[in-house]
């Protein structure tokens, strides 16, 4: 029984637009430290696990090989989606590389982690849930009524329910009342025990999976196949309906970076920060002083300047979806 680390790696990161683009999403970009947010993922958890299993695509496959070269970690397993088809498909190809008791710990390649041996002690408290058959997600204790992150119902390892990205008062209640944790999207279970509850509650996917994955040229799954896999979340099509799953309460400092606003609470807290100026958050190699002006985002990169209100962090994957449609050349 090994392992597995899935590291999944498809994401664009629309809300950090321009630091983050389609050449280069935010998992590449090289803004902590000398490492990325892909280096660290994989460095963090091949500390835990005994192989590693990567599920790219084909425009970014070439970025995590180069990454992988630069920390001296090799994958045991390529996995290239010629068509993103959302996360309960990516974590089936990685679950149909490994044996069917190989424990595999899904993880996405953009979230940062703070606290190593917190996140150790939870990776193997899951471990020993998915050995006995569980499928496992990950519930951060909520620090703040953030409405940018799905919720989980818990008592004690139990869920009670999964909830959606709720408005700014549902968030405050469910700060308050403390029976609700952040969903993570990090996930520990058997490889078999997710096929066999993928193809019970969503059949077209497990087939249609499959059908890709039995099919994949020198590890590059085939466009034809891929177009015909149903594009669901991992949250939607198994998590919220298995009646199999259990959660790890944890604590070690993760966010998945999702927004400025986020990223901002993550470099406020090192001192030596350099893009941090009091309560404004500024990427940009030019030098940039700002005056009498609060709370601000200003990001410079390329061809393209943001400048925002850092409470209005989510809304620039608006911005972003209205360029893919107006001017594509500025996201590439």
């Amino acid at each position: 029984m090994k392992k597995v680390n899935i590291l999944l790696t498809g994401g664009v990161g629309s809300r950090l637009w321009p630091l983050s683009k389609k050449s280069r999403p935010k998992q590449y970009v090289p803004i902590f430290g000398d490492r990325t947010l892909f280096q660290l993922s994989a460095l963090r958890n091949v500390a835990v696990t005994d192989e590693l299993a990567v599920i790219c695509n084909e425009g970014n496959a070439d970025l995590s090989k180069s990454n992988l070269e630069q920390i001296d970690i090799s994958a045991d397993n390529w996995i290239v989606e010629s068509e993103a088809r959302n996360t309960a498909a990516a974590v089936a190809f990685g679950a149909l590389a490994c044996n069917e008791e190989d424990l595999m710990l899904v993880t996405p390649a953009d979230h940062i982690i703070s606290d190593s041996q917190a996140y150790k002690a939870s990776v193997k408290r899951a471990f020993e849930l998915a050995a006995e058959g569980s499928l496992v997600t990950f519930g951060l204790k909520p620090s703040r009524p953030e409405t940018g992150y799905g919720y989980i119902e818990f008592e004690g390892e139990t869920v009670r329910s999964f909830k959606e990205k709720p408005d700014l008062k549902t968030a405050k209640s469910y700060l308050k009342e403390g029976r609700f944790l952040w969903n993570s999207g990090i996930f520990c279970m058997k490889a078999g025990v997710y096929l066999r509850e993928l193809q019970k509650y969503r059949p077209d996917i497990a087939d249609s999976a499959r059908k890709a994955f039995e099919n994949r040229s020198n590890n590059v799954l085939p466009a034809k196949e891929s177009s015909q896999i149903p594009s669901e979340s991992i949250d939607f099509a198994v998590m919220e309906n298995s009646q199999n799953i259990k959660v790890v309460p944890s604590d070690f400092g993760w966010s998945d970076l999702g927004s400025y606003e986020s990223l901002y609470d993550y470099f406020s807290a090192d001192d030596e920060s350099n893009v941090v100026q009091g309560t404004n958050l500024v990427f940009s190699k030019k030098h940039v002083e700002i005056i009498g002006l609060e709370n601000l985002v200003v990001v410079e990169k390329d061809d393209a300047i943001l400048i925002l209100p850092k409470d209005q962090s989510q809304s620039v994957k608006d911005v972003f979806q209205r360029l893919e449609r107006e001017r594509p050349e500025l996201l590439e």
